[in-house]
């Protein structure tokens, strides 16, 4: 194969909200910490042990907007896109790493109504995407267009 793919798919819960930073050509850009757990027994214990990693999620422009409006810290939420690392330098000159999501595409997997994390039924939950936002089965007043 002489191609190459950087895609991410995720589902986990939001562990904080929407930062967002503005600039002045009217873009803007949203980020927050998503985090997903992995959940097994250990064998000899048979106790169950779950481990959480923590993904840095930026979304940019409407659909920023509309995760900053629609995300709550603790909704799960599907997230694809793209692994992308900045090289930066902290306050004392060294150089740092950060590897990003640069999310393309998500949908709300947690109700309006539900603030317990809960997955709606597949043909419910509200898809959108960070090129044409939509939301299926809501309201008229509550779309974020």
């Amino acid at each position: 194969m002489s191609g190459t793919l950087n895609k991410v798919m995720l589902i986990g819960h939001l562990g904080d909200a929407v930062k967002m930073h503005y600039f002045d050509d009217k873009n803007c850009v949203g980020r927050f910490p998503l985090a997903t757990n992995e959940t097994y027994t250990n064998k000899q214990t048979n106790e169950k042990v779950t481990n959480t990693e923590w993904h840095n999620i930026v979304v940019r422009n409407k659909a920023a907007e509309i995760c900053e409006k629609y995300l709550n810290k603790g909704d799960k939420v599907y997230i694809e896109g793209r692994l992308k690392t900045r090289k930066w330098q902290d306050d004392k000159g060294n150089d740092r790493y950060s590897t990003e999501i640069q999310c393309v595409d998500f949908t709300f997997l947690t109700t309006k109504n539900d603030n317990s994390s809960s997955v709606m039924p597949e043909n419910q939950a509200p898809q959108t995407s960070a090129a044409k936002p939509t939301e299926k089965n809501e309201e008229p007043n509550d779309l974020p267009f």
